[in-house]
């Protein structure tokens, strides 16, 4: 019997496992948004939780011992001066799993591993209804955007109006000293 037997082993040895959970943490991190199976992404959350505690505490013991756990640089550096800093005042739950059924091949279940409040965009196919409404959305951008353009336009021409009045009134003030030179010569 599992009496408080933690953590999954994925049938993999355990050098294997610690692999997996790094590759994992360092693509989610890396992406902010994965697909694998649902019992991957479990394990795999708990590993990146950890890991993103750490990059909240943000100093050097901190760095190192994530450093254990990500495989790539950049990745690390993103972690602490991106990812940390946004979670600073959340208290924990970082990760979010949304399933996505079964997949056809083996029929495992499988599920998206995602940052809260993330920039990810799906890469999941969008219904006929959601493409119609996203195009009318941009199309309404554009209008806006045709229009702040407009505005910005006229600005334009409303500061350059002036300059134009001052140079007809620059025009109009040498005929009035030219009728003044004609009057002083009579």
């Amino acid at each position: 019997m599992r009496h408080n037997v933690s953590g999954r082993k994925l049938n993999r040895t355990a050098a294997h496992r610690k692999m997996l959970y790094r590759n994992l943490v360092t693509a989610l991190f890396k992406h902010e948004r994965i697909q694998t199976t649902v019992p991957k992404a479990k394990e795999a959350r708990v590993v990146a939780e950890k890991l993103i505690t750490f990059a909240k505490r943000g100093d050097l013991h901190a760095r190192r011992m994530v450093a254990r756990k990500v495989n790539e640089p950049a990745v690390l550096q993103k972690l602490f001066a991106e990812i940390g800093p946004r979670y600073a005042d959340r208290p924990g739950g970082y990760t979010r799993i949304l399933r996505l059924g079964n997949r056809k091949g083996d029929n495992a279940e499988v599920a998206i591993l995602e940052l809260v409040d993330g920039t990810a965009r799906p890469k999941v196919k969008d219904s006929l209804k959601r493409t119609r409404a996203r195009r009318i959305l941009q199309a309404e951008e554009k209008a806006e955007a045709k229009a702040a353009l407009l505005e910005a336009a006229e600005e334009e021409t409303a500061v350059t109006e002036p300059r134009a009045e001052t140079e007809e009134a620059s025009e109009a003030a040498p005929a009035v000293e030219t009728e003044t030179e004609d009057k002083k010569e009579d």
